[in-house]
């Protein structure tokens, strides 16, 4: 038996915030391409591979300046030009040095890290490790 006190069977789960619902479920839904699973007064969930997204409505959220959300693929370059191809803008940031993708390679190791925003600019990435 663990000595942990969490459950090892715990599945981890996202939550994200929106200003509008509808448009976050067309964002997560229909762009992204992830399954809706539930919609209640509180969230609507999807399935993002194996883990649940709860997207709850708040009329005044504020975006933090962080990546809330990630990725991990195993091509990035295939990655961010398939979700470019569906209208997806990625951010470029002062101080790093990002291809002609938006792929920025981290000095010193093999990651590669790409953001875009959702439509409330919650900043989410995609990584290659």
């Amino acid at each position: 038996m663990s000595n942990s006190a969490f459950p090892a069977a715990a599945k981890v789960m996202a939550f994200i915030v929106t200003r509008d619902r509808t448009v976050a479920k067309k964002f997560y839904g229909e762009t992204l391409g992830f399954t809706q699973l539930s919609e209640d007064d509180f969230a609507v969930v999807f399935d993002l591979n194996g883990t649940m997204l709860r997207i709850s409505t708040v009329p005044d959220h504020t975006p933090p300046l962080h990546t809330v959300l990630g990725w991990e693929v195993s091509d990035i370059a295939a990655a961010v030009q398939a979700l470019t191809a569906k209208g997806i803008v990625f951010n470029r940031y002062p101080g790093f040095e990002q291809d002609k993708l938006g792929i920025w390679a981290a000095p010193g190791s093999g990651s590669k890290v790409a953001w875009f925003l959702d439509p409330d600019g919650n900043n989410l990435s995609l990584a290659q490790f």
